[in-house]
């Protein structure tokens, strides 16, 4: 019972570091890039350093849609569902 909590606990702070990557991405490309030893650039390496070892594999067995100009990281979306469905089953 105390190892699934622990589990549960690990895969929710994986899915908040999703988030806030999400949110980091969005704010590089609203707000433009940030400068080197700011606040927003000292988070956004931190939470990229965590979130990368998990998001790559799965990049390179589903690359990036391209749509247009634009594309969308399909790795973040599986990810971040597949940490959804396993807390639900864990729970």
């Amino acid at each position: 019972m105390g190892l699934l909590i622990i589990v549960s606990w690990a895969l929710l702070i994986v899915q908040f570091l999703l988030i806030a990557r999400a949110v980091l991405d969005w704010s590089v490309v609203l707000a433009g890039p940030a400068t080197p030893g700011s606040v927003r650039s000292r988070v956004y390496g931190g939470v990229f350093a965590v979130t990368e070892p998990i998001l790559a594999p799965v990049r390179r067995l589903i690359p990036p849609l391209r749509a247009g100009g634009m594309s969308i990281d399909l790795s973040f979306i599986v990810v971040f569902l597949a940490v959804v469905i396993l807390r639900s089953l864990i729970a």
